[in-house]
């Protein structure tokens, strides 16, 4: 497939509505596969370095290695996102072990500018061996269509495990949106990659130093939004979109979702209020009743510190019963994993709001930014239920030996005394109860009043983030 693709002169950048041409170039005479640029990406000045696939198959030599690292650290040194363009078959073996010492100073140069710059990839071809793992440094990953990517390919798997494997099934693009995470989405082509990255860059400062811009809107900050409450179903155990929610409250109902297809039981998405740029986690009914599971926690952790790191507030929907329950999850670490998410919530300092919209119970009631793990606002609608368990999983616990009956009327002297919003107000839970219709005010309201919100870091040199 990418062999027709080959010729003896690297792609040089096209005119287009995307990517502008260059500025400036960076090492443009050292040779190798790779072209570093200053360009601009939509409207936004960013260091952009593409791997050509069309010279050597796009292996990186050392040459190649220690121009990504001089863009990177150009990036932070300008205070300028970082965007890479790979398709590259891997480290070029011809050039032996100075080549695998490229990239890995590309690597160091890279992580340099974690929660520094937004570090952004499209992925448009082949990312094999080594450079692959810049995937999982960079903050937000896009693959084209056509793209793959693994650190061993389908010859390593055979001789390993003697399994016939293609390079799609190993790590094709729609594996990285759907089972690993890697990729936020999978787009046709290069093009439509630059346009997403754009969108999502849209969102974001050039640096941590700096707030987002604001977003241009018509859409007034007091518009009521009954209709957010109209799509919460009449049964308790009713599924609705979550989605739709988001939509009825963003500005202009404009949303940028991010992993859609990984973990969809937690949504994560890029939206403004009155202008302002923010990051949206949401549990999604729809998928496994919205409960947090391995996928979903990894998810969430990271999508919230990499909203704390680039100053985007955030605003949490909860409506969970809890954690997925299971001896595999448990086996494969939960306990770490769930933790995840606790601990992002609770290192993150940029404003914070939470609404409960229904359900929100036992220790997923914590992990979603309630109120104990240090947020700025917790709002909740009249239909929440703030409980250690719902009504007939206590029951099962307390009631074991009751009749029928008896079990029928703890379940409703329950829910009438726990499973209401004002208990956890009346507790200090809860700062205000809230009608839906009301929500997009409160929300818009709430984010100006936090917007000079500061607190005083730690002083340590780092903390020990679960993995």
């Amino acid at each position: 497939m990418w062999e027709n693709e080959v010729t003896d002169q690297p792609r040089r950048w096209s005119v287009s509505d995307v990517v502008s041409p260059s500025m400036l170039s960076l090492r443009s005479r050292t040779g190798g596969s790779t072209q570093a640029d200053i360009v601009l990406l939509g409207d936004r000045e960013v260091v952009l370095v593409e791997s050509h696939f069309g010279h050597h198959l796009g292996a990186l030599q050392a040459a190649d290695g220690q121009r990504i690292a001089a863009a990177a650290d150009a990036a932070r040194a300008m205070q300028l996102p970082l965007v890479l363009i790979l398709a590259s078959s891997g480290a070029d073996i011809g050039e032996g072990l100075p080549a695998l010492h490229g990239w890995g100073t590309a690597a160091r140069a890279v992580v340099r500018c974690s929660g520094v710059v937004p570090i952004l990839v499209a992925v448009d071809g082949p990312a094999i061996s080594g450079p692959a793992l810049l995937l999982g440094l960079a903050d937000q990953v896009v693959m084209t269509a056509e793209a793959y990517a693994y650190v061993s390919g389908p010859n390593m798997v055979e001789a390993f495990t003697g399994e016939l494997v293609s390079p799609a099934e190993l790590g094709g693009a729609w594996v990285h949106a759907r089972d690993s995470g890697t990729a936020i989405d999978v787009v046709p082509d290069r093009e439509s990659a630059l346009e997403l990255l754009a969108d999502v860059l849209s969102y974001l400062p050039n640096h941590c130093d700096a707030l987002p811009a604001r977003l241009a809107t018509a859409d007034p900050v007091d518009r009521p939004t009954p209709e957010a409450g109209d799509l919460l179903p009449q049964r308790d155990t009713g599924s609705y979109d979550i989605r739709d929610v988001i939509a009825c409250l963003a500005d202009d109902a404009r949303v940028t979702e991010l992993r859609g297809n990984w973990a969809p039981n937690l949504v994560t998405a890029l939206a403004s209020f009155g202008g302002r740029p923010v990051g949206i986690v949401a549990n999604q009914p729809q998928s496994v009743a919205g409960t947090l599971d391995i996928p979903a926690s990894q998810k969430g952790a990271r999508f919230v510190a990499f909203c704390d790191a680039f100053n985007l507030p955030l605003v949490t929907l909860v409506d969970t019963p809890g954690f997925y329950p299971g001896k595999d999850l448990e086996w494969r670490g939960m306990i770490r994993h769930g933790a995840q998410l606790a601990f992002a919530y609770a290192r993150a300092t940029v404003p914070r709001i939470g609404v409960t919209l229904r359900k929100s119970y036992g220790g997923a009631y914590i992990v979603m930014d309630s109120r104990f793990m240090g947020n700025d606002l917790m709002l909740a609608w009249p239909s929440a239920e703030v409980a250690v368990m719902g009504a007939r999983q206590a029951a099962e616990i307390l009631m074991r030996g009751a009749t029928a009956e008896q079990r029928e009327e703890f379940i409703t002297s329950y829910e009438s005394r726990l499973l209401n919003p004002y208990i956890a107000a009346a507790r200090g839970t809860v700062d205000a109860i809230i009608d839906p219709a009301d929500t997009r005010r409160e929300l818009c309201h709430a984010l100006e009043a936090l917007d000079s919100k500061q607190e005083r870091l730690v002083d340590r040199r780092h903390d020990n983030s679960p993995l």
